[in-house]
């Protein structure tokens, strides 16, 4: 018998009851940060200065709001956190920031906006067409491999997405969902596009990772774009650099109406 049969079996069940209970796998990993801006202090840009994928936008003031903060553009690099003087941008372990709408991830005056909600029937209509069972196609649009790490670890047997009906498929005509990372690089844009015209419809598209989000700390340059939304619909976007397993399953069961957003308008809930 193989070795590691042994250890298996020595260590038996390995997989978490995630998310129904049980450990998430994230115990003590650092998120995005967070912003109390009571404690901002007037006219202070030192997280503006430091932020290297201008995450952070200064605002006007108004009622003592120094910054507005784009958790599409975060990369959690916690720059920010080391260069605040009063203790307004602080560490969190909030990762679960998966959203159908890219305004929730913006802090200001959209945190203060009514929930946007999805209309009934397309909720209906989306529970219809997946059912307990999700098939995703991945293009790598340009990424570093880092959310390719993490996507791998989905298939471990700690995360085993397989147990929540959730699969990765080589062909575009067997997808529900087009998961895309990296920032959309010009030299990939038309396979990515034709990817997604090869998908049956209902089809479903999952912005992972910033990079796919916004572009990151690299789009925007002569060859590579700033994000999936330019070149494709987005339903739920997911940012993160890299976006970690747990947060890539509670965005895929977002998309099928088995999760709840826990982001609306830059505020972690």
């Amino acid at each position: 018998m193989p070795i590691w049969t042994l250890f298996g079996l020595g260590a038996g069940r390995a997989t978490t009851r995630w998310p129904e209970t049980g450990d998430d796998g994230q115990t003590g990993v650092e998120g995005m940060p967070t912003l109390r801006s009571e404690q901002c202090e007037a006219g202070c840009r030192e997280c503006v200065d430091v932020c290297v994928t201008n995450a952070i936008i200064p605002a006007d003031g108004e009622g003592g709001v120094n910054v507005t903060v784009d958790y599409g553009r975060c990369i959690a690099c916690q720059l920010c956190v080391e260069a605040c003087p009063t203790g307004a941008m602080k560490s969190s372990s909030n990762w679960a920031f998966g959203v159908r709408h890219r305004d929730d991830l913006v802090t200001g005056e959209s945190s203060s906006a009514p929930a946007q909600e999805e209309p009934e029937r397309l909720r209906a209509s989306i529970r219809r067409a997946f059912g307990r069972s999700l098939h995703i196609r991945h293009v790598d649009a340009g990424s570093c491999n880092g959310c390719e790490s993490e996507l791998q670890a989905l298939n471990n047997p700690f995360y085993n997405l397989h147990r929540l009906g959730i699969f990765f498929t080589a062909s575009p005509r067997h997808a529900d969902v087009l998961l895309v990372t990296g920032t959309v690089t010009y030299a990939m844009r038309d396979a990515l596009l034709a990817t997604y015209e090869a998908m049956p419809d209902p089809r479903w598209v999952l912005a992972s990772g910033t990079c796919a989000v916004s572009g990151g700390a690299t789009g925007g340059t002569y060859a590579s774009g700033v994000g999936v939304a330019d070149s494709l619909p987005v339903d739920v976007y997911l940012p993160g650099c890299p976006a970690n397993p747990a947060a890539l399953i509670h965005a895929l069961l977002l998309l099928t109406e088995r999760a709840e957003q826990r982001v609306r308008g830059g505020r972690f809930r």
